[in-house]
């Protein structure tokens, strides 16, 4: 009788289904420094672009509109007109480049095709939303501090409140690398991209007080001027420099607070799902 060769039993050991590192609900330290790296890279790359131009482009505004307004020794909240718009010009610099870090870096990555390099890492949704944002904010905070030193040479910008403009401006930073980020993922081209920051981002900057006290509107647009976010921001950040603001504070820093809560809450589902991310 021939003794018949049977296969030696299967390991009970299973292999991970998961290829790469495993998670387990841990944060993704690396992986989330790496594009938060990459994204400031980017844009400190091109510097005389990203920094220089923006404060060349603020001071000229300042020019302008102390040369056309400020003659006529204009004071609004007590203070020289120069000195009240300055703040508003710095912060205005501020938010413009917060949302062009975002946005451009999201809609080019999805025009030339390599978004996937972003989405196929062990980055999950909130981590990629930490680390765009966290970009968007260091990018507005460096214009900012560049713009406010270049500007201090022309105008006197006394600090009253370091806390009150430390909270405004990285809320307001936050807030529109957020929405730079919403309208990068929802963008399918270039111009709809540019549709978002004509319609949306400029109108809300220009009708702020960016340039002007909203108590010497009419009521209509007074009220508009109340409903509107940017202006919240504008007004806090103000008045951490003069001491002076139109709106309520507590207020003010309650709706900037909700705001960047809601579009953060929006750019995280919008990554969780692959909202015009994943085929």
């Amino acid at each position: 009788m021939t003794m018949i060769d049977t296969p030696p039993a299967q390991s009970q050991a299973t292999f991970p289904q998961q290829i790469g590192p495993r998670r387990q609900n841990a944060v993704n330290w690396l992986g989330l420094w790496t594009l938060t790296a990459k994204e400031v890279r980017r844009f400190v790359k091109v510097y005389f672009q990203t920094i220089v131009a923006p404060v060349v482009t603020t001071l000229m505004f300042l020019a302008i509109f102390v040369l056309a307004i400020g003659r006529a020794s204009l004071d609004v909240g007590g203070v020289p007109f120069s000195q009240f718009l300055a703040p508003g010009l710095v912060m205005m610099a501020m938010t413009q480049n917060a949302f062009a870090n975002t946005s451009s870096s999201l809609i080019i990555a999805k025009v030339q095709g390599n978004i996937v390099d972003v989405l196929m890492p062990p980055l999950s949704a909130l981590e990629l939303t930490v680390a765009f944002a966290l970009g968007g904010v260091i990018r507005g905070l460096v214009v900012g501090i560049a713009v406010t030193l270049a500007m201090a040479c022309f105008v006197h910008l006394p600090i009253i409140h370091p806390l009150v403009i430390l909270y405004h401006g990285v809320m307001a930073c936050l807030m529109l690398s957020l929405l730079g980020m919403i309208g990068g993922i929802w963008a399918d081209k270039f111009d709809h991209m540019a549709a978002v920051t004509n319609f949306i981002v400029t109108p809300l900057s220009f009708l702020s007080g960016t340039f002007y006290s909203i108590d010497r509107l009419p009521e209509g647009f007074h009220l508009f001027a109340l409903a509107n976010p940017f202006f919240y921001m504008i007004d806090g950040f103000r008045y951490g420099f003069i001491g002076h603001a139109d709106g309520s504070l507590g207020i003010g820093a309650l709706v900037v607070g909700l705001a960047d809560l809601f579009l953060g809450l929006v750019a995280f589902r919008m990554f969780q799902t692959g909202y015009k991310l994943k085929a």
